[in-house]
């Protein structure tokens, strides 16, 4: 999908539409929900009855009367949450764990690589459909389970990447000069390893939304009344014919976001 965009639009174009899209989305976020009180009144004599796109509603409007576009902005509020804390927790465990394997060595690094392969071979999106079945489902726990699943990956590319530094010349010289090796972790090595790190957090960014849209739309994730992604598109479902808008709308969205994310991962590698 990259390969074909970059040969149609230049690159920094590419780089400018993604970034501006993400921009307006966080911008709109923030600010929009400020000035109405409660998106989620409905009028009932509109239920049943989804209007299409006019000037007054520029997306159209749900089954219930409400706004789409203003709801899509409360669920894009919702999946930026769900994407930024949940790389948090992901990136922190996953860093202090690579950084301590890479660094280590021996039978350090091959006991804790040993104890991540067991981690890794358990189907996340399973373990996170079976924890959110079993707990009740909320915003939450999705942040939570969706970072504490996510981790293993970050942990290996920062070994690697730790592995590498660690050989270098200013490494070994600063062990030469006895500087604790905390310091030398924290001072000489993350801060070269930081932009594999920063790849991961857009790329686990971009999971994490998918990962929260499924579960919503399963019913698993953020729960009606409230606005997501996810249920936005599972309300739409039973109006696909008549009122494609409702479907059409938080799908495009998804797939820009996580296109916006994604593209600006791999171009953070270069």
């Amino acid at each position: 999908c990259f390969s074909l965009m970059t040969k149609i639009l230049h690159p920094k174009k590419l780089r400018f539409f993604f970034v501006g899209f993400l921009f307006f989305l966080v911008i709109l976020a923030i600010i929009l929900p400020l000035f109405y009180e409660d998106l989620n009144a409905f009028n009932p004599q509109f239920v049943g009855s989804p209007e299409p796109p006019s000037f007054r509603h520029w997306l159209g409007t749900d089954d219930f009367g409400r706004d789409q576009f203003f709801r899509l902005i409360i669920g894009a509020r919702i999946s930026l949450m769900v994407g930024v804390l949940s790389v948090s927790i992901s990136i922190g465990l996953g860093v202090v764990y690579g950084l301590i394997s890479g660094f280590k060595g021996g039978w350090i690094d091959r006991l804790m690589m040993r104890i991540l392969d067991v981690f890794l071979a358990i189907p996340t999106l399973f373990l996170i459909l079976t924890v959110q079945v079993v707990l009740t489902p909320s915003l939450w726990n999705v942040i939570v389970v969706i970072g504490l699943t996510s981790w293993m990956g970050v942990a290996r590319l920062v070994r690697a990447e730790v592995l590498s530094i660690k050989r270098r010349t200013y490494v070994i010289a600063a062990r030469a000069r006895g500087i604790r090796e905390m310091k030398i972790l924290f001072w000489h090595i993350l801060p070269n390893a930081r932009r594999p790190i920063w790849v991961a957090a857009l790329l686990g960014m971009a999971n994490a939304i998918l990962v929260e849209s499924i579960l919503s739309f399963l019913g698993l994730g953020v729960q009606p009344p409230h606005a997501s992604w996810g249920n936005m598109l599972q309300d739409g479902l039973a109006y696909l014919r008549q009122a494609s808008w409702m479907t059409i709308a938080p799908g495009s969205v998804i797939t820009l976001t996580i296109l916006s994310l994604h593209f600006l991962g791999n171009q953070s590698r270069r």
